[in-house]
């Protein structure tokens, strides 16, 4: 039985008295003291009528007091719900409601947000506040006080490897997802695979696991670059502290590639977490711009989830540090490790080219299996250690958690071919998703906020490809008759409806966008005419 509180707290048990766990900025918190701070706080949550498998919501940017409040939910039994803290009013109070959150961490920059929420989200008995502690919302307590106050001890509590922890994910009907990962299944998944040493055997028991970490004597450093709000940024911190590591953060508002290399420097940071060029371009900028200036010989590899990188950007990092691995790593938050495309200065796979891994198929639409090299595509699915389905959709769940000749298999809606020996090459998401900086936006989210603008008739959003964003979200919107295009308006009526990365950067207007007769769009010819007339070559 895998569970993440028991693994805290036997890794707590055997780590060195100055062993660092969280560094956040400056600031250092050790194993030891993450250890009592955060049986102080899940002590805190428990005495204030939180009970087994209630939600807490975590509404902050990237900052040690995330994992360090994770760790007092997994040792209290308390379920993570991450809050996309880009999304607006409506947005937020669905997903706490959605989720039944009993209780809010937030941090002292969204007070104004917070301060509505309590209003409409009378449920919530606990409003806790970071930061600026102070000068505390009416209603709220002090993190660092409930960190603080208490004896430290831990709980002395039963719990079990069903436990679980949500993932937010957006959904192609326009609302967020929550995605069930049980303990087990998640440590099956990915984080067993962080033991310290490459030369040990996996454990067979959490007893075996921590004295691999005692063995290994110094940790892993790994830097979440993307927001931990995330899977990719989320799962990368988890792994890191399951093997004994330290978890390195900043919470500034905006990515800063030059912030981020004096981190990795100062700090002597040994792994990071990206999602895709939106990051690695403008870090191999910075590293070209200041030749000699920042010291990375410390990082070992950086992954990338969620988003493809090109091989131009990684070989170019590497002309900096010939010692890395750069790891493109296929997975979603409703599965992880489909499979790995691993680049060094030896060289590596092709660009959206996997190796599989034995628990990876790929199934057409009807749940044929897909033969290697038949020239044939599906879609990717994945069996042993995956989700327990969404939370309250059991429509959902079934769609994409199918039982396929009696194994249940996740398969979130990636298309992929899979070649002759047996390497996999991603397609794309089948929902046509767009990746802008590593944020999912799901078209019809988009769609149906535009078609309420009283001039739109009609709309469908796709992505085109952009050098700062990935992709770009762009609008290609049917006016009523009579009316004229105001672009600017319409992008601020966007901006008053959902998160700022979601709204359009460009707004397009067409004549006809030609829906087939049964209402289905034609994104592929729409994307060409948005391409066209943004003088994007295809």
């Amino acid at each position: 039985m895998w569970n993440y509180g028991d693994i805290f707290d036997a890794i707590a048990e055997v780590m060195p008295d100055d062993a660092v766990a969280l560094i956040h900025r400056d600031t250092e918190i050790t194993w030891r003291e993450m250890d009592r701070r955060s049986n102080n706080l899940a002590q805190a949550l428990l005495d204030g009528g939180l009970v087994f498998g209630d939600k807490v919501g975590f509404y902050l940017r990237n900052h040690s007091a995330y994992m360090e409040m994770l760790v007092a939910c997994f040792k209290a039994r308390l379920t993570h719900v991450n809050v996309n803290y880009r999304y607006v009013q409506d947005e937020l109070a669905y997903i706490l409601d959605n989720s039944d959150s009993r209780a809010v961490l937030f941090d002292a920059e969204f007070r104004h947000e917070v301060l509505a929420l309590m209003e409409r989200l009378p449920a919530i008995k606990l409003w806790i506040q970071l930061g600026d502690e102070d000068n505390l919302l009416p209603g709220a307590v002090s993190y660092e006080k409930l960190a603080t106050t208490g004896s430290g001890k831990p709980l002395g509590i039963k719990r079990a490897g069903d436990d679980m922890l949500f993932l937010y994910t957006g959904g192609t009907t326009g609302m967020p997802k929550g995605v069930m990962w049980e303990h087990q299944n998640h440590w099956f998944a990915g984080a067993r695979g962080a033991t310290p040493a490459t030369n040990m055997v996996a454990p067979e028991s959490i007893a075996e696991h921590a004295e691999n970490v005692r063995k290994a004597e110094v940790g892993r450093r790994t830097f979440p670059v993307c927001p931990q709000m995330h899977g990719t940024g989320l799962f990368t911190s988890i792994g890191s502290l399951a093997g004994g590591g330290c978890v390195v953060t900043t919470n500034s508002a905006r990515f800063d590639p030059e912030e981020t290399w004096q981190l990795v420097q100062d700090k002597h940071v040994s792994g990071m977490a990206i999602v895709g060029d939106a990051f690695a371009k403008p870090l191999l900028a910075v590293l070209r711009e200041n030749p000699g200036r920042y010291d990375i010989s410390s990082v070992v590899s950086i992954i990338s989830s969620g988003v493809m990188w090109s091989p131009e950007v990684k070989r170019g990092l590497l002309e900096h540090n010939r010692n890395m691995m750069l790891i493109d790593s296929f997975g979603a938050s409703e599965a992880v490790g489909f499979g790995t495309s691993t680049t060094t200065a030896e060289g590596g796979q092709d660009v959206a080219k996997f190796l599989l891994n034995e628990r990876t198929k790929v199934f057409t639409e009807d749940h044929r299996e897909v033969e290697p090299g038949s020239g044939e595509i599906g879609f990717v699915a994945k069996t042993g250690g995956i989700p327990s389905g969404y939370y309250k959709d059991e429509a959902k769940t079934a769609k994409t958690f199918p039982v396929i000749d009696g194994v249940r298999y996740s398969i979130p809606g990636d298309w992929c071919r899979v070649e002759a020996d047996g390497t996999l090459t991603l397609l794309g998401r089948g929902s046509v998703c767009i990746n802008t900086a590593g944020e999912k936006v799901f078209p019809e989210e988009v769609e149906e906020v535009l078609k309420m603008h009283p001039d739109i008739y009609d709309a469908l959003v796709v992505g085109v490809p952009d050098d700062k964003w990935g992709q770009s979200v762009t609008a290609v919107v049917q006016l009523h008759d009579g009316k004229t295009l105001d672009e600017a308006a319409v992008r601020a009526f966007v901006r008053e409806h959902l998160a700022g990365y979601k709204c359009p950067k460009r707004v397009l207007a067409i004549a006809d966008l030609g829906r087939a007769s049964n209402g289905k769009a034609d994104y592929k010819r729409i994307t060409e005419y948005a391409r066209n007339e943004l003088g994007i070559a295809a």
